[in-house]
């Protein structure tokens, strides 16, 4: 199991990495825009969001702490912007982790395939925390 940290802005992220990068003296990793999403019949990237960044990421240490662009028009709120994220080898832990967190909870994306994921679901819990818990491939993980 993995547990990151995702953090989420409105726009600022590019701004974001760099100043992370020089305060943690760390490399600014994997940077993907919501441009460089495959292609897809169920989604198509608008205009406004092409810049903004998807994915991101800065290791520190044995974990690397993971940023993105909250898509335009989304619900951006200081205090909603930082989510923890749990990676399993085993999608089954995937499904039992995200079924836990959804009791009493409200589900945001229910557990399906992605482009980078073989299963990501993500669940904002009782307390009000937003989870994202994904299946990841440990032979062939990068991060």
């Amino acid at each position: 199991m993995l547990c990151e940290m995702f953090i989420n802005f409105d726009g600022q992220c590019a701004e974001a990495l760099e100043f992370y990068s020089k305060a943690f003296g760390a490399p600014i990793e994997n940077v993907m825009k919501y441009s460089d999403t495959p292609p897809s019949d169920d989604y198509t990237v608008p205009d406004a969001d092409k810049d903004r960044i998807m994915y991101a990421g800065i290791p520190m240490g044995n974990m690397t702490l993971m940023f993105m662009d909250f898509p335009s028009g989304s619900s951006f709120t200081k205090g909603n912007n930082i989510s923890p994220t749990v990676s399993f080898a085993d999608t089954a832990e995937v499904t039992r982790t995200f079924e836990a967190l959804s009791e009493g909870g409200t589900v945001l994306t229910a557990p399906s395939k992605t482009f980078f994921s073989d299963l990501y679901a993500s669940v904002e819990d009782k307390f009000g925390v937003i989870w994202q818990i994904l299946h990841y491939d440990p032979e062939t993980a990068t991060y």
